[in-house]
């Protein structure tokens, strides 16, 4: 685990690490801002996510596009991963018609940009070839300017898309016609009689998965539509499959990563919050109050903490930065039990609105002295974080507080660290809302 001193050293190093734009990373690591302008992309390039299925798979009454992760419908998050890509135009969501409201308290809840809401059909491909339209406005024929030349087809309950991969199919599909996302096949297919015998299999390596995204020109998308017919609107579910067979466009095929999955079964639900948890517990923001104390504290965090840590005074000037990129902060009080640290920071954290997003974890450590301890209001009571954790709560933001005291002896301070180490990984990777305001000792 790497902890910066920020407020001893340079700043440089860590502005070298990108700010979280959701909470999937849109750079890959190791690209320089360099070869990312070499991806730039000088064409119009719009989303189509298909949202308007009833879930029965998962088994929920709600149907898993809306089903909340960590608070937020897991279709935000799909959203989101389009949101973040500056080179796409536009995103259109085809919902049920039942369902139109829904989709727009969430557009405007979460303040998503970029999106539009419009009715989808009785099947995948009527819902599909409703966004087109929409992309389209008056046909093929007028031309809008705004029209998008590459339209990328998307499933809304595959949240994990990155802007590499999404790059890859839009240059691909606009030299092509069509492009689209592969995976190997991890099971073997096989054939069986009427009777329920095997019949015969297939030799996996020589076939693969098709899976999304899949990107189009406008038009090859807009004439597979307009020429399909009824039984492809009705049973059809594979988008190139209609370009070849309608326009003669053979898509380039591209193997996509494993974060491509789709949440298919109840299951897949926990498992994409664990993935979503996982992202927001990779590094926190550490301030010391210019406490070498607290600085201590950190260095002796840095063996424990499976995380990276950046370690500064206060949030202001300069620091203010990571109220705009961080999910996790550790304010480290010495020989004080004022909870007037922890407010201005739930001050600060509130005015960003970041928390619509995700919950935002503060762990408040008192860090006390043995002599403290026999001074009268040296301990903190409970109770005094209760009413300011449960405020936060209502914010998204998660407040927990730990006593720690400072011994003399190194091996019980030794143990009291890893003790603190511990009790913080669990509280930045559960983010669980039972247990703010409570005041842990260690």
């Amino acid at each position: 685990m790497e902890v910066k001193h920020t407020d001893m050293q340079s700043h440089s190093s860590a502005l070298d690490r990108p700010a979280h734009p959701g909470i999937f990373p849109t750079r890959e690591a190791g690209k320089s801002d360099h070869q990312l302008a070499e991806r730039s992309v000088d064409f119009l390039v719009s989303v189509v996510l298909p949202a308007g299925g009833t879930g029965e798979r998962t088994g929920l009454q709600t149907p898993k596009q809306f089903f909340p992760c960590l608070g937020r419908p897991l279709l935000s998050y799909t959203i989101q991963a389009f949101e973040r890509v500056s080179w796409i135009q536009s995103i259109v969501v085809t919902v049920a018609k039942e369902n139109m409201d829904l989709m727009t308290d969430i557009i405007q809840r979460f303040q998503h940009r970029k999106v539009r809401a419009v009715p989808g059909g009785s099947t995948r491909h009527r819902s599909i070839c409703n966004g087109v339209l929409a992309l389209g406005e008056g046909g093929a024929e007028e031309r809008p300017a705004d029209r998008p030349k590459v339209v990328i087809i998307h499933d809304a309950v595959r949240p994990f898309v990155e802007e590499d991969f999404l790059y890859k199919i839009a240059m691909a599909a606009k030299e092509q016609g069509a492009a689209g996302a592969i995976r190997p096949l991890v099971s073997t297919v096989i054939a069986t009689t009427s009777e329920g015998y095997l019949d015969h299999s297939l030799e996996r390596a020589k076939y693969r998965t098709s899976e999304m995204p899949q990107g189009f020109t406008f038009d090859v998308i807009y004439q597979a539509y307009q020429r399909c017919s009824e039984s492809d609107f009705e049973f059809g579910t594979d988008c190139l499959h209609l370009a070849l067979q309608y326009c003669g466009t053979n898509a380039k095929l591209i193997q996509g990563p494993p974060m491509l999955w789709k949440v298919t079964y109840k299951p897949d639900l926990a498992a994409a919050e664990s993935i979503i948890k996982e992202t927001l517990s990779q590094s926190a923001c550490v301030i010391t109050g210019g406490s070498a104390q607290a600085v201590t504290l950190a260095d002796a965090l840095q063996k424990s903490l499976n995380m990276e840590l950046d370690v500064v005074p206060d949030l202001m000037g300069e620091n203010a930065r990571y109220l705009l990129k961080e999910w996790n902060f550790i304010q480290v009080s010495v020989n004080r039990s004022c909870l007037s640290e922890v407010e201005a920071i739930l001050t600060d954290l509130e005015a960003t609105n970041r928390a619509l997003l995700h919950p935002l974890v503060v762990i408040w450590v008192h860090l006390s002295s043995s002599d403290e301890l026999s001074i009268r209001g040296g301990m903190v009571e409970p109770a005094a974080i209760v009413d300011l954790a449960s405020a936060a709560k209502h914010r998204n933001i998660l407040l927990y507080g730990i006593q720690l005291h400072q011994s003399k002896d190194a091996e019980r301070w030794e143990r009291s660290v890893l003790n603190v180490a511990e009790i913080m990984s669990a509280l930045i990777q559960e983010r669980s809302p039972a247990l703010v305001g409570q005041l842990l000792q260690a």
